[in-house]
């Protein structure tokens, strides 16, 4: 996706994608002297006039997702049956004429009700509880999702002409030998281990991604969603940023597994939602990786957050938990050359806005 001779060329058009050639400043800073910068640019195809069925979309991303679409003139039918997914979330949405909220589990037929018999021009599957807690709560639930709803939702997208697009994980690939992590690493993955029941429901629904791809000729995208944030998350969920917020603010310990050598590279929400919808509009197949290269230890992010939070905090060693990988970086290069995705927000930036919220709540 790379024009012939980008020195020639200025323009080049690929399907609904064009590429700028550029000089000068790059996305992670001034280019060297003399080098040209390819710029993917990808045209929106989704937005006004649209119908795009949203399942979680009353979930963190999936909430963030509704409100960007809504922004953009499409209509939103929101699927969610709120075991970890919130009402509060798209209270400003409720009385939006292009929005609609049903609470109804996709891992059971659709409901046959009027905002879910007609066509949809896109279908984005969002929903599973995805946090440690959940893995252990909620095990079957997010088996089912993964598995019979993935399938259920790729026959509807056959059957409606849809773009479907899925979200699945960096837990694809497991505890990685490979770092950063390109989309061609299979994974180092234990099928059986307590984190088993989302890794392997998320590998399943991407095999069955591709097999209706192949087979049916299903038009789709799939994204592999690294460490999230932001706004609107669950302060008891499990993950790393909101408890240690939560800790923070109320000024107990800060619980970090193991040695808090560990690393993860956190994305702030928006620009997760970002990806998503240059996916969305691309005609890429993917899987494509979303989110950021700010990688940085347990230890690093809790003193951090700590700081943030003008709390007088002090971290705390716990045990570590089982198949906890030890570090998480996405290789992004498919994610500029594709979709002409680049994040913008930094971790103190972000995390200053998640610690914001939390104070507010």
């Amino acid at each position: 996706m790379v024009p012939t001779n980008p020195d020639k060329l200025g323009v080049s058009r690929h399907h609904n994608c064009k590429i700028n050639t550029i000089g000068g400043v790059g996305a992670r800073g001034r280019s060297p002297a003399g080098v040209r910068l390819l710029l993917m640019v990808v045209a929106q195809r989704y937005g006004e006039g649209h119908r795009i069925l949203l399942t979680g979309g009353a979930g963190f991303v999936g909430s963030h997702l509704a409100d960007a679409l809504i922004e953009r003139g499409a209509h939103v039918v929101a699927v969610d049956n709120f075991i970890t997914g919130s009402k509060d979330n798209v209270a400003r949405l409720v009385d939006h004429p292009r929005f609609t909220l049903v609470e109804a589990d996709v891992s059971e037929p659709l409901p046959p009700v009027e905002p879910l018999s007609a066509r949809f021009d896109a279908i984005m599957h969002f929903a599973s509880p995805a946090s440690p807690t959940d893995f252990e709560q909620l095990p079957v639930e997010i088996l089912r999702v993964g598995s019979l709803a993935t399938l259920q939702l790729l026959e509807r997208a056959v059957a409606d002409g849809a773009r479907f697009i899925l979200a699945s994980t960096s837990e694809a690939y497991g505890d990685p030998l490979v770092h950063p992590q390109p989309e061609t690493y299979w994974g180092n993955v234990n099928p059986i281990g307590i984190r088993s029941v989302y890794d392997e429901a998320k590998r399943f629904s991407e095999a069955a991604t591709m097999g209706y791809h192949r087979g049916r000729g299903a038009d789709v995208g799939i994204v592999r969603i690294f460490n999230t944030y932001g706004e609107r998350m669950r302060p008891d969920d499990g993950r790393a940023i909101p408890t240690f917020i939560t800790q923070a603010l109320r000024g107990e310990p800060i619980t970090v597994h193991g040695s808090g050598t560990q690393t993860r590279s956190i994305c702030y929400v928006s620009d997760l939602v970002r990806g998503i919808l240059l996916l969305l509009d691309s005609t890429a197949t993917g899987p494509i990786n979303c989110g950021t290269e700010h990688e940085m230890t347990m230890l690093e992010l809790a003193n951090t957050i700590v700081r943030l939070s003008d709390s007088t905090s002090r971290v705390a060693l716990i045990a570590r938990t089982a198949d906890d990988p030890e570090r998480r970086r996405p290789d992004l290069t498919k994610a500029r050359e594709l979709l002409g995705y680049e994040p913008l927000v930094g971790p103190e930036e972000g995390l200053a806005r998640t610690v914001a919220y939390f104070k507010a709540r």
